[in-house]
């Protein structure tokens, strides 16, 4: 009797537990979590700079061709320069000229000053002499006063043409003429000196060490001032420039690293940091800068070339997980107990495409409800396929923000 009793309740209890609805479930588990955002990005080199004409003039010469590397000071583009050679010349023989003026004023003309300088003073000398000795011989009448003034008067003109010589040797030595010589040299120096810089401007040179990008010009074609001629990109480590959706911002940091494939070469990926993330957004695409240093850029690398951007913004090595779809309300779940459906107040920290880190709330090894949400407390069973298989996720999206395809590890 006992045992036919038992065996009726456990047929009941059977019964029961059969008729309540199966519900998929996922188990709560420790696994690793990655986060990353993939990004397309485009590779750039940090300076790129624009070859211009300071002349009106027709192209001679482009000396390299495209991809080229320059050295510092090589010359890119030639333009016909014969005019500007002329007028060099003509400036160099003005130049002359006026060295050969000053030469000439400081050689002869300073030493005849002082020769008749030298003349001046001996002769007022003489005349003075002379002076004194008419005025003695006045005094004991042996002469008259007409004889007496006509040597005074000859003492005077020599002693004013002394005086002559002598601000002549000085208006020589560094007076106006002088200054006025040492003037026509330094601006005959100053325009053979414009004539210089403008038959140099005729041969536009690189900057620095570059590569030629770009010949926007060619040989026979007038160019103005402003012209542009070519494109440079200076040989400096090249970096990429990736616009990430503004709601990735509060992810990403100075330093994080990243993992990039190009579509041309996906069996060499290569490693990159982020070295820059710009302060303002892009109003209109809702985007924001994001610049990328490369520790060893592998020697494929061309500037414009597309490229994609895995950034991991995120590691746990071990931690707590839940699939994405447990997730009901913010910080809420539903779990299976004791046959039942109770909901659970969680806290989530690094969220993927397909499972959530949770810091609070669960336990390792509880169920987790997915699919619909059912009424707390109503029974329920886990479904025959029980707990899904969970792995490690991570979030992907392009730069504009829509979903794309995660590169695997």
């Amino acid at each position: 009797m006992a045992l036919a009793l038992a065996l009726a309740l456990a047929v009941l209890a059977f019964m029961f537990v059969g008729s309540a609805p199966a519900v998929p479930v996922a188990a709560v588990r420790a696994a690793p979590l990655v986060q990353t955002v993939v990004v397309s990005a485009r590779v750039a080199s940090p300076t790129r700079v624009l070859l211009g004409s300071t002349l009106t003039g027709r192209v001679a010469r482009f000396a390299p061709r495209e991809g080229a590397r320059l050295g510092a000071g090589e010359v890119v583009i030639e333009l016909e320069d014969a005019e500007w050679d002329a007028a060099l010349k003509q400036a160099e023989a003005a130049l002359a000229s006026a060295r050969a003026r000053l030469q000439a004023q400081q050689q002869l003309t300073l030493p005849l000053a002082a020769e008749q300088l030298v003349q001046a003073e001996a002769n007022a000398a003489a005349a003075e002499r002379e002076r004194q000795r008419s005025e003695s011989l006045f005094a004991q009448g042996f002469i008259g006063q007409a004889r007496l003034d006509e040597v005074r008067r000859a003492a005077e003109v020599a002693l004013a043409q002394q005086r002559s010589a002598q601000a002549q040797q000085r208006a020589n030595a560094s007076g106006p003429e002088l200054l006025q010589a040492q003037l026509r040299v330094a601006e005959a120096e100053a325009a053979r000196s414009a004539a210089q810089a403008r038959l140099a401007q005729a041969s536009v040179r690189a900057p620095a060490a570059a590569t030629l990008l770009q010949r926007l010009v060619e040989p026979g074609q007038i160019v103005q001032p402003g012209t542009r001629l070519a494109e440079l990109a200076l040989q400096q480590p090249p970096q990429l420039v990736a616009l990430v959706d503004e709601k990735f911002l509060g992810r990403l940091a100075l330093g994080q690293a990243a993992s990039v494939v190009a579509d041309a070469y996906p069996q060499q990926p290569f490693e990159a940091r982020i070295a820059a993330i710009a302060p303002l957004v892009d109003a209109q695409r809702g985007a924001v800068e994001v610049k990328f240093a490369l520790p060893a850029p592998p020697p494929f690398l061309r500037d414009d070339l597309t490229v994609s951007v895995e950034i991991v913004t995120a590691r746990r090595e071990r931690t707590l997980v839940v699939p994405a779809e447990a997730l009901r309300t913010p910080g809420t779940v539903q779990v299976l107990e004791d046959g039942r459906i109770a909901a659970r107040s969680v806290q989530t920290g690094v969220r993927g495409v397909s499972e959530v880190e949770v810091l609070q709330g669960l336990q390792e090894g509880q169920w987790v409800v997915l699919g619909d949400a059912l009424q707390p407390g109503q029974r329920a069973r886990a479904a025959p396929e029980g707990a899904a298989k969970a792995q490690g996720t991570r979030i992907s999206a392009d730069g504009e923000g829509s979903p794309m395809q995660s590169m695997g590890r």
